[in-house]
């Protein structure tokens, strides 16, 4: 029970005070269930990440069921998920009725406007946390230089892509 209530509000934190979804999200995941936890190791968090990619939903919420079930089974995975998603619930719950007096409020456009580059800088450090647990050696760097190659240059899904280089690193590490 201590384990599930543990799940429920570390998932809370994470979606508490992280901001911009997804990507930006990452920093905080990794911190609270391999930093401070130690409840997956790095290696695992990249997986779920790459598992994230190709299963329907958000990040945070399919990290959330993972390491819930993971460490706890179904319950587990049912209270890391409600945890992950409670504020936000909350929040839109009372937003949605309040947006249309708000919605040409100078304040609210500003800090909206502030927290943009924030956002971006979290994704940035998402990726260059992963990126030094990613890029192992020479055939991870060609793998991902030949699917950002694709992603830039094509209009592929990014389902595609993931399968592609899933394909490739049989070949190479095989």
């Amino acid at each position: 029970m201590y384990l599930l209530i543990k799940l429920f509000l570390a998932f809370l934190k994470i979606g508490t005070f992280s901001f911009g979804g997804g990507y930006a999200m990452l920093p905080f995941i990794q911190k609270e269930i391999v930093d401070n936890n130690n409840w997956i190791s790095i290696s695992e968090f990249m997986d779920i990440i790459g598992v994230s990619q190709m299963t329907p939903g958000p990040i945070a919420i399919n990290s959330a069921t993972f390491v819930g079930y993971k460490l706890s089974g179904v319950l587990g995975s049912i209270m890391a998920t409600l945890g992950v998603v409670f504020t936000s619930f909350i929040l839109v719950s009372i937003i949605s009725k309040m947006l249309e007096k708000f919605k040409e409020s100078i304040v609210i456009k500003s800090a909206l406007m502030g927290m943009r580059p924030v956002l971006i800088a979290l994704i940035i450090k998402a990726f260059l946390d992963l990126a030094k647990e990613s890029y192992l050696d020479i055939k991870s760097l060609i793998i991902a230089g030949i699917m950002g190659l694709v992603l830039l240059s094509k209009k592929v899904h990014p389902i595609l892509v993931i399968v592609i280089a899933a394909i490739i690193g049989i070949i190479f590490y095989i």
